[in-house]
């Protein structure tokens, strides 16, 4: 088998955290400016991934994707979820702290030019981080008005001519009845979580501190369980999409942790040279906006990986696939070991 290595980052500039990440309305600048510099990143970003050919998976929330405030509140879904913590959804903070009307009045809440250019981009895939970043495991939200949210989701993506095929859960929350909903709405692959206990996320609410140092110790140190993989690990259940299980969170640069950058580098590399080695897969993933403190050393950092990668498909043959590739790709291998 032929290495490969994934891509997927989870794009959601302020709506990933609106319900702790105040902006200026609040009084705080700093957030303003932390948006505004992953806003100029993604499309250096696109420009490096172009560069080295990379393919990547950009998991969209759907209500970045609209040009103006208008079009954002009609395509609303009519069965909005109903957490038990009303702040947790996006139409209470809409109603309460309010967005602007377009993207130029609002860059922090509206992405359509963005979109536009990943969209425009080869070999990048625009896919979903559902429409409303949507929690599947918190109280009071219901399976119905996850299906909502996926519709409203397909009908944001379709203004680009994209029909959305992968998807990414909003803090990787989600269990079988939301996989079958996600398959039944057309969605063929979601990214699934590391195999390791610290990576089991049951809820946004009250995780406890020890699940979280694990998951950031693990980015330096062997901690964890293996975290690449055979394509043939991958199930294929009838009724649901594949689950193609991330390897690795590519964490924020840090000016203070000049030796833990560079471990964490060195780590991504070897697991990525290994899963080449092995013909086996590597998924790495981020959020757009972990670049935006940090960005011209963010950047280099990914260049340094990008060029990693290069030396293992000069080396060993690896090449670069985004989600709904490498879904299509396990099916129709699948498809052909059936009729043999």
């Amino acid at each position: 088998m032929t290495g490969t290595f994934i891509i997927s980052l989870d794009f959601e500039l302020h709506w990933g955290g609106f319900e702790k990440w105040q902006l200026p309305m609040a009084g705080n600048l700093d957030y303003s400016e932390y948006f505004l510099s992953t806003r100029k990143a993604i499309p250096q970003m696109l420009a490096l991934f172009s560069k080295y050919k990379i393919h990547v998976t950009w998991a969209g929330v759907g209500l970045l994707m609209h040009e103006n405030k208008k079009t954002l509140v009609n395509n609303f879904p009519l069965s909005k979820p109903t957490y038990i913590n009303k702040e947790l959804s996006a139409y209470y903070f809409i109603e309460h702290k309010g967005v602007g009307e377009n993207e130029d009045a609002d860059p922090f809440h509206y992405a359509h030019s963005l979109v536009g250019q990943i969209v425009g981009t080869e070999h990048q895939e625009l896919g979903s981080h559902t429409f409303s970043h949507f929690y599947c495991n918190e109280p009071g939200q219901t399976v119905d008005q996850f299906r909502a949210d996926l519709h409203a989701a397909q009908q944001a993506a379709s203004a680009y001519g994209v029909k959305l095929k992968s998807l990414v859960f909003p803090r990787n929350q989600f269990n079988d009845n939301y996989l079958r909903v996600c398959f039944e709405e057309g969605f063929e692959s979601v990214r699934s979580n590391p195999k390791d206990w610290f990576w089991n996320i049951e809820s946004t609410q009250n995780e406890s501190k020890w699940k979280r140092l694990n998951r950031g110790l693990d980015a330096y140190f062997p901690i964890g369980k293996k975290n690449i993989f055979s394509i043939n690990e991958i199930d294929i259940r009838d009724g649901f999409p594949l689950c193609i299980p991330a390897s690795r969170l590519l964490r924020p640069y840090n000016p203070n942790e000049y030796f833990l950058n560079q471990l964490k580098l060195g780590r991504i590399k070897s697991e990525m040279k290994q899963a080449a080695k092995l013909g086996e897969v590597y998924h790495l993933w981020w959020h757009p906006h972990n670049f935006g403190n940090h960005p011209e050393q963010s950047l280099n950092a990914l260049e340094e990986l990008l060029i990693s990668f290069r030396k293992c498909a000069d080396d060993f043959g690896m090449i670069s696939l985004n989600m709904g590739e490498l879904a299509s790709l396990i099916r129709k291998t699948n498809e052909k070991k059936a009729i043999a």
